[in-house]
């Protein structure tokens, strides 16, 4: 079985963003801008935002993470979403999920200028997919997509079920797969589908997006098929995706390991969406996209 090693394509794609941003900080005089905004202790969130970090100085990201009490107004957050739209080096706004209680993540998400909205999620960004148009992605479908570029998986003319029906990963990345030049055929599975098993039998990748852990297993699987896991769940066995691994390992012809599969990808393609926001604001003073990261052509903005 091939392991899809999203933690060594992440780990290629961040050494191809340094080279490209060294050149960009010579030309425009200064480094892509990340602001991060954290309200709260969630535990999860402050790890993931320490990753975020450790990347954006690997790449030559200059990052700022903005620590906000839990008990912030909602006001308050938003006049400093507003604040970072205007700050001219400030290239991508994230505002870290979830959000505590009291908190409107809806109306946070759309306050963000869609030009800087690094995670993909404001509606003008998902409905430039939904149209086929050039944008920033989703993070973790865009990673998905990119994990089976590398590994020379291709799901043109092939069957493939999403298990999850999230606006953050299961929908857009249904709308990738069956987007026109990767013409995959889509079936999406919820927890209204009367019987998941069936469709995953009939699939030649499977993309578990749930959250239930190790509820795929290897008898539920055509055989060969590709299996990209994107759930993760904390169990008293530690980290686990939403696919038996062990199980699987005996069925698929690849599949992808939690952790180090999707979740570095992900963390990889916020940095590219960094930068190609970063080249969108700047422009013209930078020069046309180049090297290998042309092949990263999922998010690229408009020309």
């Amino acid at each position: 079985m091939q392991l899809l090693d999203g933690k060594g394509i992440a780990a290629t794609i961040r050494a191809e963003l340094n080279v490209e941003i060294r050149a960009l900080t010579g030309e425009v005089g200064r480094p892509p801008g990340l602001a991060v905004v954290l309200a709260g202790e969630d535990k999860p969130s402050r790890t993931y935002v320490r990753n975020k970090e450790r990347a954006c100085a690997e790449v030559g990201i200059r990052s700022e993470t903005l620590y906000l009490p839990a008990d912030v107004g909602q006001d308050e957050l938003l006049a400093l979403i507003d604040a970072l739209n205007t700050r001219p080096d400030v290239d991508g706004i994230l505002v870290q999920l979830p959000l505590p209680g009291g908190l409107d993540s809806r109306v946070c998400l759309e306050r963000i200028d869609p030009s800087k909205d690094v995670d993909g999620f404001h509606p003008v960004n998902m409905g430039r997919l939904m149209l086929g148009l050039p944008g920033l992605r989703p993070c973790t479908p865009a990673g998905v997509m990119e994990m089976l570029k590398r590994c020379s998986l291709t799901p043109a003319g092939k069957r493939a079920v999403v298990l999850g029906r999230s606006n953050i990963v299961g929908k857009p990345l249904a709308v990738m797969l069956g987007a026109k030049g990767i013409d995959a055929t889509v079936t999406v599975c919820h927890s209204a589908s009367p019987d998941s098993a069936a469709y995953c039998k009939d699939a030649d990748f499977v993309f578990p997006a749930m959250g239930r852990p190790e509820s795929v297993r290897g008898d539920m699987l055509k055989p060969g098929a590709v299996v990209v896991d994107i759930g993760i769940s904390v169990t008293d066995r530690g980290l686990r995706g939403d696919a038996d691994f062990a199980s699987i390992s005996a069925v698929a012809s690849a599949a992808s390991p939690v952790p180090g599969g999707v979740g570095p990808m992900t963390i990889a393609m916020l940095m590219g969406n960094t930068v190609q926001a970063f080249k969108a604001r700047c422009r013209p003073k930078c020069r046309p996209f180049s090297g290998n990261l042309r092949k990263l052509n999922l998010w690229h903005m408009p020309t």
